[in-house]
């Protein structure tokens, strides 16, 4: 009978000590980020001859997921953007950071500041 005791004590004891430990990692879960750019383009032929390549590369070795690079934009409320638009999808808001602001990427906003203005900001996703 004593056995059965220890049996089920070890066993809420697991079960406890294996909630505890998904709960913690849960809680260390960072949500996604997504950088928004809102690119006004000045000179389209050296933007895409001379700054993509260099950017996209830049942010894909950061590890930027490109979600849209400028498509079509559809209003659904008030005037739409002039802007060219792109989001770029992060694991986290640090990572986001750290793409932009490293040298390939500073690099390439050289030669971008050339044909273009930018406004880019990071958004917090959900965490899931």
């Amino acid at each position: 009978m004593k056995s059965n005791y220890k049996v089920a004590i070890a066993l809420v004891a697991g079960a406890a000590i294996g909630g505890a430990a998904i709960q913690g990692l849960h809680a260390q879960a960072k949500p996604p980020a997504y950088v928004i750019g809102e690119i006004d383009v000045t000179n389209q032929d050296g933007y895409v001859k001379e700054y993509v390549p260099l950017a996209s590369k830049a942010l894909q070795d950061g590890g930027s997921n490109n979600l849209t690079r400028g498509g079509k934009i559809l209003s659904l409320e008030g005037a739409p953007t002039k802007s060219r638009i792109t989001i770029n999808a992060f694991e986290s808001m640090e990572k986001a950071q750290a793409a932009f602001t490293s040298p390939a990427y500073k690099e390439a906003r050289k030669i971008g500041d050339k044909y273009a203005t930018f406004r880019l900001y990071i958004v917090e996703g959900v965490a899931k």
